[in-house]
């Protein structure tokens, strides 16, 4: 259980809609910040205190400009909408780390590490890969947000809590349909038990029966029901992150990959960095992926070499 103040970070964080995701984030930075100050409560700090924080992370920890940015971000929504106090200008030292270039798979890899896979744990990498999601955007999935007949997916609160459509491939209809079938079913069993899957607490206000209804059941359920950490009431969740990590690390083991870095985020750089070697321009696969600014997407263009934008180099006309 978090102290009060925490649990009222949640409760803003609730308010607003953002995803669980993006609320563990903030009281994660809130935590740091804490102990960088001596465990003093937030409200007897001011400007002062965080801007000695985020300099703090961009001297000693190293953090890149993106970290020291979700730091930033995650104090200024406490002070504003839990402490009612804006922090104002703040002259922090900015952290001059550079985002490293990802990892990238190559097809044959890719193709190696998906045949030691079988089942449930192929059909969530084949996603990531296929349709260029994040981990937590697959496993969030839910039996309305795959349309079969148009050939996409709805990512519902992505990352930055926005909405987006992205490709899905026709070669996974058949195993998709069996697991909407399968998901369905576990959801109709909980319902028979009075057990619904977890909603926003708005949404299960506004819809009471959305948390029973076959439509709103995750693709990927977990296995056993938990206590919803808004409303403590019991539920189930999508299957934990966690345990697709784990079948990774041993499919990358038996693969004999160890001297690369393969993480789940490796797939959806792996799906970028493919589509945009056979052609896709760079506007579409910004949609796809949901970045914001198009910058975000052009570090995969420094991936693809002879393929840059379709460009040759000049001594190979010679």
């Amino acid at each position: 259980m978090n102290s009060p103040f925490l649990e009222s970070i949640r409760a803003a964080c609730s308010l607003r809609g953002y995803s669980f995701e993006t609320e563990k984030t903030y009281i994660y930075w809130t935590k740091q910040f804490i102990y960088f100050n001596d465990k003093k409560h937030p409200k007897n700090c001011n400007h002062i205190e965080v801007t000695a924080f985020l300099t703090h992370l961009a001297q000693d920890r190293l953090v890149t400009a993106n970290t020291q940015k979700v730091a930033l971000n995650a104090l200024v929504f406490v002070y504003r909408h839990v402490l009612q106090n804006e922090l104002g200008e703040m002259g922090f030292k900015l952290a001059t780390k550079q985002r490293q270039l990802p990892i990238v798979l190559n097809v044959a890899d890719v193709k190696l590490i998906l045949d030691t896979l079988e089942g449930r744990d192929k059909l969530i990498f084949e996603l990531l890969y296929g349709s260029g999601l994040r981990i937590g955007e697959c496993l969030s999935l839910r039996i309305k947000d795959i349309d079969t007949s148009r050939l996409s997916l709805t990512i519902v609160n992505g990352k930055g809590n926005k909405d987006r459509q992205t490709l899905l491939s026709p070669n996974l209809i058949p195993k998709l349909k069996d697991f909407m079938r399968k998901a369905v079913e576990v959801q109709r069993e909980d319902a028979d038990r009075g057990i619904g899957v977890a909603v926003d607490v708005a949404l299960s206000k506004k819809y009471p029966s959305a948390s029973t209804s076959p439509a709103w059941a995750f693709l990927f359920p977990a296995s056993q029901w938990t206590a919803h950490p808004r409303t403590g009431e019991v539920c189930r969740f999508h299957l934990d992150a966690s345990v697709p990590r784990r079948v990774l690390q041993r499919a990358v083991k038996k693969c004999g990959l160890r001297d690369k870095r393969v993480n789940c985020h490796t797939f959806r750089h792996s799906f970028a960095t493919h589509l945009l070697s056979t052609g896709t321009d760079i506007r579409t696969l910004q949609e796809l992926l949901g970045h914001n600014d198009v910058k975000t997407t052009q570090i995969y263009t420094h991936l693809i070499g002879q393929h840059y934008a379709g460009t040759v180099s000049p001594l190979d006309k010679l």
